[in-house]
């Protein structure tokens, strides 16, 4: 049986949301401890998803609502 990432097939496997890569001080790379220096977007057979890593998107703005609509 293969393991859901968080319940969403979504989620593409990258070094930038594995538990073995750590960014780099500058941001430009990622260090796994099983690969070496790595881009964030790169990916390898032994990546372990880490869901504390990955950003959520951001809600969309809820829009306004006008009184008068509200009225008979």
């Amino acid at each position: 049986m293969k393991k859901s990432l968080l319940n969403s097939k979504k989620i593409s496997p990258q070094c930038s949301l594995c538990v073995h890569g750590k960014p780099t001080p500058d941001g430009l790379g990622i260090l796994c401890i099983k690969k070496g220096l790595m881009r964030p977007d790169s990916k390898c057979r032994r990546f372990l998803y880490d869901p504390l890593k990955r950003v959520p998107r951001r809600q969309p703005a809820l829009p306004t609502i006008n009184p008068e609509d509200f009225e008979f």
